[in-house]
């Protein structure tokens, strides 16, 4: 007999979530009895609650500006502290290790205790962790192997808590009756506004009145995170249609849970190793291909903060445009288009020599292709995994798309020593349109399709089959259906 775990899988790989148990076997679910679901799976009698996705989205600017802010202050303040510039490295990397490692392991937890805990949990310790640092340097007790302690518990603190935030979203977005993409999209405007605009106000803070002063703001930003979730959020629970999942007892037991839920789902699975590899290579692009491009041409640093902003800004303003459009657009192809325009062309321009206003232009054009594509990427994702195993799949896909990211460095490295800088961004560029193409000609990747919950009304028939007016049916249904 069929498992309801494996039914699960099953379903993922056709790219739905499964349908309640107790619908009829030749019937499609009903929705609640209340009326019916709108675009965000909302009964059309529920109320609209905005509480929930306001207060998410103004708990990730908070929490997202405070690392941002740290990532400027704390390299700073070491390097002016100690003169240091291998210390002044040694920070980031202990704080960013635990982040990874504590955040692929916490899925399992999160799901036990629910998401609202360890996030609240979390932006405590880290305010805590934060705000000792310059209150014990002022005091004179502040050492080296002292911070270097702090750093990792608040990387620890703060990476589960930033997973535990995700999966607010959609609970947050269905009870504002709004559809997933705009729930995700905003989800996106916010981090790129934060990743954008917290490093300005870091370095305005630190040059008008010093570190110090950056930290005690990053210890109240993260503690304004803790404030908004405890009084804004509550934990999500599974939605109406979905098919209740049998949990394993035992943390390493859920952790496998997680583990084998990703590996069998293969949408999910071929996302996430895609992502992967463009990680590694936007992260080789960044941290060797771009600074060695603009010195080797002459446009010195200024070009680098040119085309890191260009591209933010207009990735700002299509994430914005996914939100209310999104949900309206077919998903494989806005997905590959944004993602080629937003990984490809640029690697093309910079390794033709083309001018900077060039470059910029492309760049312009590649964040507003790179803006569509986390909401789309976000709202995919929420739909595959079943919520009481959201939690442990979502972190363990995240820690797997930033596995390559500590070895992007070395990889560009190793490209310019070969082939040059230009060979080196024809070689990128190379890898990442073969990243893109080869696993969107699986033919999993068709459940992308937008998940609609089916209609029992007339309204909407489509080929002798009922779903919501507009929409076509759940994909996967039938095999689900089968499989309970």
């Amino acid at each position: 007999m069929t498992s309801r775990h494996a039914a699960a899988q099953q379903a993922a790989d056709s790219g739905t979530r499964t349908p309640s148990p107790g619908a009829a076997p030749d019937a499609p679910d009903t929705p609640d009895a209340q009326g019916v679901p709108d675009a965000s799976g909302a009964s059309a009698d529920e109320p609209r609650v905005l509480r929930g996705l306001v207060g998410m989205l103004s708990a990730n600017a908070a929490s997202l500006s405070a690392n941002r802010v740290l990532s400027i202050a704390l390299p700073w303040f070491v390097l002016t502290t100690t003169g240091s510039v291998g210390k002044t490295g040694l920070v980031a990397f202990c704080q960013i290790v635990p982040y990874v490692v504590a955040q692929a392991l916490a899925g399992p937890i999160i799901d036990r205790v629910g998401p609202k805990r360890i996030s609240v949990a979390g932006d405590l310790a880290s305010t805590v962790a934060t705000a000792a640092a310059p209150l014990l340097y002022l005091t004179g007790n502040l050492s080296f192997g002292l911070l270097l302690g702090l750093l990792a518990v608040v990387g620890a603190a703060d990476g589960p808590a930033n997973g535990a935030k995700g999966l607010f979203v959609p609970a947050a977005t269905r009870a504002a009756r709004v559809p997933l993409e705009r729930g995700t999209g905003l989800s996106t405007a916010v981090e790129r506004t934060a990743t954008t605009i917290g490093p300005a106000v870091a370095g305005v803070v630190v040059a008008s009145f010093g570190s110090l002063y950056a930290l005690w703001i990053t210890a109240f930003l993260f503690g304004v995170s803790a404030l908004i979730i405890s009084t804004t959020l509550s934990d999500p629970v599974p939605e109406p249609h979905e098919m209740p999942v049998e949990d394993a007892e035992g943390y390493f037991s859920r952790l496998r849970q997680g583990a084998v839920f990703l590996r069998d789902a293969k949408l999910l699975r071929s996302i996430v190793c895609m992502l992967a590899v463009t990680n590694l290579l936007d992260q080789a692009f960044m941290s060797v291909l771009l600074p060695v491009w603009a010195k080797e041409t002459g446009h010195g640093a200024g070009a680098i903060g040119l085309v890191v902003s260009v591209f933010a800004a207009t990735s700002i303003i299509a994430a914005l445009v996914a939100a209310g459009v999104a949900d309206r657009l077919p998903r494989r192809t806005v997905y590959l288009i944004g993602l080629t325009l937003g990984g490809v062309p640029r690697f093309v321009a910079m390794a033709t020599g083309a001018p900077l206003w060039v470059v910029l232009a492309v760049l312009a054009v590649g964040g507003l292709g790179s803006g569509f594509v986390n909401p789309i990427v976000g709202a995919v994702t929420y739909e595959l995994i079943p919520t009481p195993l959201l939690g442990r799949v979502k972190t363990m896909a995240q820690a797997v798309t930033w596995a390559g990211i500590p070895f992007g460095g070395l990889l560009g490295a190793g490209l310019v020593t070969v082939a040059g800088t230009s060979g080196a961004l024809w070689i990128v560029g190379g890898l990442y349109l073969v990243a893109i193409g080869v696993p969107a000609l699986n033919r999993e990747w068709s459940g992308m399709s937008k998940r609609t919950v089916p209609d029992p009304g007339p309204a909407g028939t489509e080929d002798g089959k009922e779903s919501v007016t507009g929409t076509a049916p759940v994909p996967g249904e039938a095999v689900a259906k089968e499989a309970v």
